[in-house]
C-alpha cells in the first residue's frame, strides 16, 4: 500500500494551480473536467503519481467557498534549506505565515506556507 494523493477542495483553480507551480515548483500532472458532476481535478505533484504521492486539487464549478474547519492540519514538504525555501517563497509571492526556525524541544527546522485557499503547508529540513 502507499499513499496516493492528498485532495483540496479550491475556490480558484487557476490561482491554486499558480501557486503550487509557481510558488512551490510543483508540475501539473494532469487537469480533467467532468461535466455532468460539474467539477474540475487537477493533479500536481513533484514527481509523477506512480513515484510519489500528489495533491488532488478539486474545483467545484458552484461552490464558491468553504469553511476549513479544525480538523485539517497541513500538508508537509521536505526541502533541502527551509531557510532558502522560504525567502524563494516570498520573492514568488507566496505567504509565509511562520518563519524558517527550529521546531520548540527539537533540531528540526520547519517553518509554514499558506495557499490561496487558507491550507497550511509546513516545510521541514531533511531528518
Amino acid at each position: 500500500m502507499r499513499i496516493l494523493h492528498t485532495m483540496l477542495r479550491v475556490v480558484d483553480l487557476e490561482r491554486s494551480i499558480a501557486f503550487y507551480t509557481d510558488i512551490l515548483g510543483m508540475r501539473l500532472l494532469r487537469k480533467a473536467d467532468y461535466k455532468e458532476g460539474r467539477f474540475t481535478l487537477a493533479f500536481l505533484g513533484f514527481d509523477e503519481e506512480s513515484e510519489g504521492a500528489v495533491i488532488e486539487l478539486t474545483y467545484n464549478w458552484d461552490t464558491s467557498n468553504y469553511q476549513l474547519g479544525d480538523a485539517f492540519g497541513h500538508i508537509a514538504i521536505e526541502v533541502d534549506d527551509v531557510y532558502k525555501a522560504c525567502n524563494l517563497i516570498r520573492q514568488r509571492g507566496g505567504n509565509i505565515v511562520r518563519d524558517a526556525g527550529p521546531m520548540a524541544g527539537s533540531s528540526s527546522i520547519l517553518a509554514f506556507v499558506k495557499d490561496p485557499d487558507g491550507y497550511l503547508i509546513e516545510l521541514l529540513s531533511p531528518r
